[in-house]
């Protein structure tokens, strides 16, 4: 039998098991290997750290540097959620949190820096234009893996320039330093950055394109010159500003915080609403000035009112948040003031028509309050669109004997919903309010005769300004075609009052047989009256040549064949006695050659002055227009 070894003193006793650590899972082997990673690159631009450099910047130096430090501190991110689950005094989440402060005071440094070094490049006007040709670049990954030829970068088969380049790489290292910080819950360190550059930006840009904040009493103080200088330069400025510094803005805020849309919101609202209220605030201001309370200062009012209206779809785009509905409710406030102001300025015009005293030019000439008139309302029809917007709520009230179809408007062909109409009436009106008082003044004359010449130089000279103008289209072809008819008429009127003397001294059938006393007595009437007719309207004017040759024509067909047969039938019958004036004076071409040298009279001076309303000169219009 054999016998059993004895056992070890070992083995009689009980055996020790090693302390008890409890089972790593991979989770947090890879969690712990994200902290590890992350201090490795942290800690090397640690901005207190030994290793720092002072000049050195990390998305500046190296592209791949910055996209692992990114990397890192999204994984260091993950770990301090992984741990928080697990237990928050952790050790581990400890020591990644103090991680996570110097990243993100890291982080907090290359926004500023960023922002700071690229304003160049970073201005809304290149951004809004690299946007309007659709760059594809989104992040910082799409710059490393970009298609490379010698030193261009090839987009979308196109060559970019360096400054596009350098725009597109600034806004996609700003947009990886904002979706870090934000998802590591250090957003408002990012906007804080991002709102005291931008907003400086947006101000710099404003106060170099001449962008000035004036309440009305200051608006008040300046001269009529020094404040249309600044009328010009907010014109200028408002649509850059619109088209280009805050839609590039707009663009840049949005690319930048592209992750967060309620972040992009609240960024560009503080960056932008108090100078966008600024800058649409002075139309208002300028509208509440008494100053402009003047029908020549209503060119630069529509100015300002057609500049708002005209950028309103890119206002409502730009500034569309509910959190900028202040800048919309103050680009519609500009536009009401203005509105209202320049209904002001279009009643005083009226008012100044109708009370207009000046005198009458004596040759019978187009009257400087008509030159003036319808040179303003050229320039009004020039803006019809703004002018329709503002009467569309104040209709005309006025009592006239005319027909509708006089002020209806010839696009519509009579709708009153056309955006025409009510610019046509008012147009109508005026001129109607014009014409009636050139009626007045038309009697003022001693010679009915002059009075109808003045009439048809007048409404000719009316009839002339809206055919060749925008009026025409407003106004339309019956209106002309109803008011040229007048002019004929008002001319014949006058070749029959003016003229009466000469043409019934002619008989009414010149081949009839008349004794030699009727022959003589029909040359003395034909000639004290012509004489006399021809002494008289010498210095009368028609300014128009077209008017001036047509009428002359005329006389000559009502004149000259009826003399014509009269004076080769009897002119031998008299012959010229010396001491004796004698009898047939004039030879046919002769009354044609005294014909052709009427009506070029001279205004003497009348052509220079001026018809006022306070100091409203006849060439203001055009000075006041586009």
């Amino acid at each position: 039998m054999t016998k059993s070894r004895p056992s070890s003193p070992l083995q009689s006793q009980h055996s020790i098991s090693p302390p008890f650590t409890p089972p790593r899972n991979f989770s947090e082997t890879i969690m712990e290997e994200n902290i590890d990673y992350a201090e490795m690159i942290v800690t090397k631009w640690d901005l207190d750290g030994p290793t720092y450099r002072k000049m050195s910047t990390l998305f500046g130096d190296d592209r791949k540097e910055a996209e692992r430090f990114i990397e890192g501190v999204t994984g260091l991110r993950n770990a301090m959620h992984f741990y928080v689950k697990i237990n928050s005094s952790s050790e581990k989440l400890i020591r990644a949190q103090r991680l996570m402060q110097v990243a993100m005071k890291r982080l907090e440094k290359e926004f500023y820096s960023i922002l700071s070094s690229n304003r160049n490049v970073l201005d809304a006007e290149s951004v809004s234009a690299r946007n309007s040709r659709g760059s594809t670049r989104s992040s910082l990954s799409d710059f490393l893996e970009d298609e490379i030829e010698g030193d261009e970068i090839i987009e979308d088969g196109n060559s970019v320039s360096e400054a596009d380049k350098a725009s597109s790489l600034a806004i996609a290292d700003l947009r990886s330093i904002a979706d870090c910080m934000i998802g590591s819950g250090y957003g408002k360190e990012c906007v804080r950055i991002y709102d005291l550059i931008r907003k400086s930006m947006i101000d710099e840009s404003l106060y170099n394109l001449g962008v000035e904040k004036m309440n009305p009493s200051q608006i008040q103080k300046l001269d009529w010159n020094v404040l249309e200088a600044k009328i010009k330069s907010w014109l200028h400025a408002v649509k850059s500003a619109v088209k280009n510094l805050f839609y590039g803005e707009r663009i840049l805020c949005d690319s930048v915080f592209s992750s967060s849309e309620k972040i992009a919101e609240s960024c560009f609202a503080e960056i932008s609403r108090d100078a966008a209220i600024n800058l649409f605030g002075f139309p208002e201001n300028f509208a509440k000035s008494k100053k402009i309370l003047s029908p020549e200062k209503m060119f630069r009012a529509l100015d300002l009112y057609e500049a708002i209206s005209d950028l309103w779809p890119e206002i409502e785009i730009i500034f569309s948040y509910d959190s900028l509905s202040a800048v919309k409710a103050q680009a519609v406030a500009s536009l009401v003031k203005l509105g209202e102001s320049i209904r002001v300025m279009l009643t005083q015009f009226e008012l100044a028509i109708q009370k207009d005293s000046s005198k009458t030019p004596s040759t019978g000439g187009v009257h400087p309050l008509t030159r003036y008139v319808m040179n303003y309302l050229v320039f009004l029809g020039d803006y019809s669109g703004a002018v329709s917007d503002i009467l569309a709520d104040w209709p005309l009230n006025a009592q006239t004997p005319l027909p509708e179809s006089y002020f209806s408007s010839p696009i519509s062909n009579g709708a009153v919903e056309d955006t025409s109409s009510s610019v046509t009436v008012r147009l109508a009106w005026l001129i109607l309010v014009l014409l009636c008082k050139l009626d007045g003044k038309a009697t003022l004359y001693n010679d009915v005769a002059l009075s109808y010449l003045f009439l048809a130089n007048n409404l000719n000279y009316v009839v002339s300004k809206v055919r060749n103008s925008s009026l025409r289209l407003l106004m339309g072809y019956e209106w002309i075609s109803k008011h040229q008819s007048k002019v004929k008429q008002y001319a014949g009127n006058y070749e029959r009052t003016g003229w009466i003397k000469v043409l019934t001294s002619l008989p009414e059938n010149p081949t009839a047989e008349f004794s030699p006393q009727e022959v003589k007595e029909i040359f003395s009437l034909f000639n004290s009256g012509f004489e006399e007719t021809y002494r008289k309207q010498s210095g009368w004017l028609i300014p128009d040549r077209k008017l001036g040759e047509e009428i002359k024509i005329s006389l000559a067909k009502k004149i000259v064949p009826g003399y014509r047969v009269l004076y080769e039938k009897h002119r031998g019958m008299f012959r010229r006695e010396i001491g004796v004036e004698s009898i047939v004076r004039y030879a046919p071409e002769d009354l044609n050659n005294y014909l052709s040298d009427l009506f070029f009279g001279t205004e003497v001076s009348e052509s220079t002055k001026t018809w006022s309303y306070g100091t409203l000169s006849e060439s203001s219009p055009s000075s006041h227009g586009r």
